[in-house]
């Protein structure tokens, strides 16, 4: 047996013992979340859970698509994926192509990755906590995060990829649909921006190492950290995790805010014409940021509405009653700033004019009316019935517990969640609705229609 082969026999052991304890260990306590700063800046949130000997982390940065230029779109999400193709020579330290890289986390038994969204740039270990594991782990992770190689053929090769990945998307009309449907919501706000052949074709690996070298700095940093450590082994391991990173560049004034997203002034309706056998429809709108304290009431109400799937009105009215498509719902997307508010549906192209106006008629009476007693009732049940699975494990807790931490919510917001989903009233589910959407200045995006 190699050196290697117990390594990864105790990690799938452990991520085996994860799953059967979760559910039991997890989501019938209260959640502890410990928060600190960091003397560089960072700032730690930390639940312990003893039950295996694992450690899952998360590392958020304010490096997301927010922050692409609108003629570079994509860049954070190229920098993000390329910091894994390899790690540059330092001092002593020898580089690492992305083969070795692969092959040094693989004798560890542990992983280590990053991806950007619209807000936030994400980087996420996961590592057994056996004491030497740990620590070689994490000071991988630290020169992975702080010297990303950023290597220029890999990024020709990454970049074909990906464009040839969106031609083959652009043959469907659901790429389109999305696009279009994006940039009429959002406007000239970041999050309308469109990844393109020609946006990616500006970005150089020159662009990803000033984009990062701004952005990816400690004091920017919050971790979420979720396993079987304490607060001092937790801040020695951010502590290292950190250590390559620039320090500074968080004084006031050192980073250019983002403009809110612009409400919409009129309603538009865009048809395009598409060979397909289903037509894609998108109706929607700004809705709101995730700090907006109508939140849980907005949730609640989403449920009855469309995001409830077989009881919910927009599955009821479009598809049980006139069969116009076979799943249809709603959806909010609260980040930093005013995600979208969207309705979305597939049908024939000569019934996409019936369904848009049905949809339209039920979101615009939910929106006057709000839900009944009956449904409020339903929608509780099952947000509040659904809710341990939301923590049945470690990489689940973590995930909410970075939300927390990127939100600025409160450190009991998991403890609280039941009891603020159960206090929604049906008045305050119309309130909010009426306060967050126009019915009447939406914009529908119709892909596939007949002209």
């Amino acid at each position: 047996m190699s050196a290697r082969q117990p390594i990864r026999t105790l990690a799938r052991r452990a991520t085996i013992g994860a799953a059967l304890l979760a559910a039991v260990t997890l989501a019938q306590a209260a959640i502890a979340i410990q928060h600190w700063t960091q003397p560089d800046g960072a700032q730690i949130y930390l639940v312990e859970a003893p039950a295996i000997p694992m450690v899952d982390v998360q590392i958020d940065f304010d490096a997301g698509g927010r922050r692409d230029p609108a003629d570079k779109a994509g860049l954070a999400s190229a920098a993000a994926g390329l910091t894994s193709s390899g790690i540059a020579a330092r001092g002593n330290e020898p580089a690492l192509d992305e083969d070795a890289l692969g092959e040094a986390w693989t004798d560890l038994g542990a992983s280590f990755g990053a991806s950007a969204g619209s807000d936030r740039m994400s980087f996420s270990l996961r590592s057994l906590t056996q004491a030497d594991l740990l620590a070689r782990a994490a000071q991988l992770a630290a020169r992975q995060m702080g010297e990303p190689a950023f290597p220029d053929v890999v990024w020709q090769r990454d970049r074909a990829r990906a464009i040839a990945a969106l031609r083959e998307a652009n043959t469907r009309p659901g790429a389109p649909a999305v696009r279009v449907f994006n940039r009429a919501v959002f406007g000239s706000h970041p999050y309308g921006y469109d990844t393109s052949e020609e946006t990616l074709g500006r970005i150089g690996v020159a662009d990803m190492r000033a984009f990062y070298s701004q952005r990816i700095r400690a004091c920017r940093a919050k971790l979420s950290i979720v396993g079987a450590v304490t607060r001092a082994q937790a801040a020695q391991l951010a502590t290292t995790l950190l250590s390559r990173l620039p320090a500074g560049g968080c004084e006031a004034g050192a980073d250019a805010p983002v403009p809110e997203v612009a409400p919409l002034a009129k309603a538009e309706d865009i048809r395009i014409p598409f060979e397909s056998a289903q037509a894609h429809v998108y109706i929607g709108q700004p809705g709101y940021r995730r700090a907006d304290p109508d939140h849980f009431a907005l949730m609640v109400g989403n449920y009855t509405l469309g995001s409830g799937g077989f009881v919910s009105r927009l599955y009821s009215e479009v598809r049980e009653k006139r069969g116009l498509s076979y799943s249809v719902g709603s959806w909010f997307s609260p980040g930093l700033h005013a995600g979208a508010f969207g309705i979305a549906l597939q049908t024939r192209p000569d019934q996409a004019q019936q369904a848009v106006e049905v949809s339209r008629d039920v979101l615009a009476r939910f929106v006057a009316e709000g839900p009944t007693e009956a449904e409020l009732r339903a929608a509780k049940d099952n947000l509040i019935g659904g809710f341990p699975l939301l923590l049945d494990s470690n990489r689940k807790l973590l995930g909410n517990v970075a939300n927390i931490a990127w939100s600025n919510l409160p450190l009991d917001y998991l403890d609280t969640w039941t009891q603020k989903v159960e206090a929604v009233t049906a008045a305050e589910v119309r309130a909010a609705f009426a306060r967050k959407l126009q019915p009447q200045r939406m914009v529908t995006v119709v892909v596939g229609a007949k002209p």
